[in-house]
């Protein structure tokens, strides 16, 4: 990690993120409800495969949070998705860590200055963070809901994101794991 770091500018703050892709769409999983006794609740089922992907980079330390709805995932629309990344934390040098899905280790995949790849090991999703804020996202944002058209789930998902943008703390809360404050960020 600290010979990816030693490649950045020394005069920026260093910043770890980690990064992930959650596919969503208007196939839906049901999910626990409430109802006061005798009531049965009912809830809507639907199986239409059309999908939108949400592109997330969380900082763990601080909440900081950036994220794309894309129509689908390859290396033009990580790159896309990087520059957006650079853009927000440009004031940092940012290690990203994220998993080896083929458009991440893409030839044509355009890394900004300011942004360095960690790849996480194989089969090992419980290391990102990233996927507690899908579990987040599907549970407070999606549960039991059917929707009518793909623009209603982008909508959903728009919605979903911008309020977990707004909370820092409980973006902090969902990511920081215990193990990530014995990671140090200089380059000594």
């Amino acid at each position: 990690m600290a010979e990816a770091l030693k490649e950045a500018p020394p005069d920026r703050p260093r910043r770890l993120l980690f990064q992930d892709e959650g596919r969503f769409g208007r196939i839906n999983d049901t999910r626990r409800c409430w109802a006061p006794l005798p009531v049965r609740p009912v809830v809507g089922r639907q199986i239409v495969r059309e999908y939108l992907y949400g592109f997330v980079a969380v900082s763990p330390f601080d909440g900081g949070c950036t994220s794309l709805i894309l129509p689908w995932v390859d290396a033009q629309t990580m790159t896309l998705f990087l520059r957006h990344t650079a853009h927000e934390f440009a004031e940092s040098s940012c290690l990203m860590l994220l998993d080896g899905a083929g458009w991440h280790h893409a030839h044509d995949l355009a890394l900004p200055d300011n942004l360095r790849l960690l790849f996480l090991p194989p089969r090992s999703p419980e290391l990102n963070p990233v996927e507690h804020v899908w579990e987040y996202l599907r549970e407070n944002h999606f549960g039991n809901d059917t929707f009518p058209t793909l623009e209603a789930v982008g909508e959903r998902l728009c919605e979903g994101l911008r309020a977990l943008g707004a909370q820092p703390d409980l973006v902090r809360s969902l990511t920081c794991f215990d193990w990530l404050n014995t990671i140090r960020l200089s380059s000594n």
